[in-house]
């Protein structure tokens, strides 16, 4: 997974659960400049606020460990 395709994910769940960026920045503990910064794919996002930003809308994150040797 991109960064962009998390960005699009955040984007796509925050509008179909009709949530504003102001909302969900306060409702997850982040800054709005946060979540738009996300929306819009930033690399460097911190990885702890977007990980809450996710539970924040419900989306479960899951890693599942590739064979060293396709990687």
């Amino acid at each position: 997974m991109s960064v962009d395709e998390v960005g699009k994910t955040v984007r796509s769940t925050r509008r179909s659960l009709g949530v504003t960026q102001r909302e969900l920045a306060m409702a997850a503990g982040t800054g709005l400049r946060f979540v738009i910064d996300l929306e819009k794919g930033k690399a460097t996002c911190e990885l702890g606020k977007t990980l809450a930003v996710l539970s924040t809308l419900g989306v479960e994150v899951a890693f599942e460990k590739r064979d060293a040797r396709g990687a």
